[in-house]
């Protein structure tokens, strides 16, 4: 149910780029207004889980002698708990199941809990930097 939601916000956050581009300040989806700061965690969990499923590729890759194709298939695999294998699981060496462990792990309880810090970690600054409007393009 939270993947689902923070894939909703994500959605919305790609639909916040297209809006700045337009030049409006908003994002609105079904006639209800999403937050910048809800836009932001939503991008960070899904690169936070991105990040994860590429390192836990390159470790299994530096472990083992198998293609790209199956390793990546056995890390996306773990991270999302669905409990499918291409069947090179059997023969991985122990540090190898160690990182598939791990990254079962942050997938089942990382992100929510990534999300949860990121909720709960805001709080206000006691100053504020000078704003700047670099040319872009």
């Amino acid at each position: 149910m939270f993947l689902l939601v923070a894939g909703m916000v994500l959605f919305a956050a790609f639909e916040w780029n297209r809006n700045e581009v337009r030049g409006r300040d908003q994002v609105t989806i079904a006639h209800r207004s999403i937050s910048f700061s809800s836009q932001r965690q939503a991008l960070s969990v899904a690169l936070l889980g991105i990040a994860a499923v590429v390192s836990g590729t390159m470790l299994l890759l530096m472990f083992t002698d198998y293609s790209l194709e199956k390793v990546l298939f056995e890390s996306i695999s773990a991270f999302a708990t669905v409990g499918m294998s291409t069947g090179i699981t059997y023969n991985l060496p122990p540090a190898a199941e160690w990182v598939l462990m791990a990254l079962m792990f942050t997938g089942r309880i990382g992100t929510v809990a990534v999300a949860s810090a990121l909720a709960l970690s805001a709080r206000p600054r006691l100053y504020r930097l000078p704003e700047e409007r670099p040319i872009i393009g």
